[in-house]
C-alpha cells in the first residue's frame, strides 16, 4: 500500500514542488511555493490487540479488502487525537465486538516498505461472546494449533501470534520489537 504523494498545500491549495526546504533539511519534501509550507509524510500507525481468552486468541475474518475472507488480529490504523493504547481499544471493540480489559504493549513492528508501524498490545477477554462490526465476517477463538496459519492476511499479526505463544509457552511476555522488511 503506497500512498500517492502530496498534490497541493493543505493551506492554500496550490500545487506543492519537491525539493529540499529552505531550513537545512536534508530530505526532499512537499513544499508549497506560494505560502513556504512544507508537507511531511510520516508512517502509518495501525493499532491492534491480541485478545486472549484462557489458551485461546480471537481472530476476525476480513469483511473487506486488502486480504477479504483472510484471518486477522483486530486492527487498523490509528486515528488522530487517540493514543495507542485508545486506538487499538477501538478498533478491537469495532472489529470484534468483544468486551476486554487492555493490558501491556506487546509487539512494535516496522513496516518501512509500505511506511507503516503496527503495534499491538495484550487484551485479556471477558467475555467469549462476540459481535463483530460491518469489517469483519466472523470473530473466533483459536487455540495455537487451530489457527489457520496459511489463511493469515498479513505478516506482522503472524509474526505478532508466533511471539505471543512462544512467550506464553515460556511463561513470561516481552515487548517485542520487529523489522519487516
Amino acid at each position: 500500500m503506497f500512498r500517492t504523494p502530496i498534490k497541493h498545500c493543505k493551506n492554500c491549495g496550490v500545487a506543492v514542488v519537491y525539493r529540499l526546504p529552505d531550513d537545512g533539511d536534508t530530505k526532499q519534501r512537499a513544499v508549497c511555493p506560494a505560502c513556504g509550507t512544507v508537507h511531511y509524510e510520516n508512517p502509518l500507525n495501525v493499532v491492534g490487540t491480541v485478545p486472549h481468552w484462557g489458551d485461546q486468541v480471537l481472530l476476525c475474518k476480513r469483511n473487506i479488502e486488502p486480504r477479504f475472507g483472510k484471518w486477522t488480529l483486530p486492527a487498523g490504523f490509528m486515528e488522530l487525537h487517540e493514543t495507542l493504547a485508545q486506538g487499538a481499544a477501538r478498533e478491537t471493540s469495532e472489529e470484534a465486538g468483544a468486551q476486554f480489559e487492555m493490558e501491556s504493549l506487546f509487539s512494535i513492528i516496522n513496516v518501512a516498505p509500505v511506511g507503516q508501524v503496527h503495534f499491538f498490545y495484550k487484551a485479556r477477554l471477558v467475555s467469549d461472546r462476540f459481535e463483530p462490526g460491518f469489517e469483519t465476517i466472523e470473530a473466533k477463538l483459536f487455540t495455537e494449533a487451530e489457527i489457520p496459519w496459511d489463511e493469515i492476511a498479513f505478516k506482522t499479526v503472524k509474526e505478532t501470534l508466533r511471539r505471543y505463544f512462544a512467550d506464553r509457552l515460556a511463561g513470561s511476555y516481552g515487548l517485542h520489537c520487529i523489522d519487516i522488511g
